[in-house]
């Protein structure tokens, strides 16, 4: 089992949950981050003053997937998050040693 940990823009997350539901994902946990990358920030003016953004506002989605699937779940995300702008986001993949259903005890693929 792997984790699939996508960092994407805001408005890209629709498109991203509506692709994996087609996929067949089932579930997915979203947080608000906030980072930068070759970005590095950028400068906002409000109510006349100019100062400096350093941590651009992202979307995190964890995603828990059989090993089989990860590659398929890889492409739907990288495609369904495209802009072909700087800031798209990227892509993680860790191992999955257990997952656990609290409710049932479930183990492993089962619970997932």
């Amino acid at each position: 089992m792997k984790m699939v940990v996508a960092v994407i823009k805001h408005f890209k997350l629709d498109a991203v949950k509506d692709a994996l539901s087609q996929a067949g994902i089932q579930g997915m946990t979203v947080t608000e981050v906030k980072g930068f990358g070759r970005q590095k920030g950028h400068v906002e003016i409000y109510r006349g003053s100019t100062f400096e953004v350093r941590f651009i506002p992202k979307l995190r989605i964890e995603i828990a997937v059989n090993d089989d699937k990860v590659e398929e779940i890889v492409g739907i995300v990288q495609k369904a998050a495209f802009t072909g702008e700087i800031g798209d986001g990227k892509i993680f993949i860790y191992p999955l040693t257990d997952v656990i259903r609290i409710r049932t005890g479930e183990r492993g693929e089962a619970a997932l």
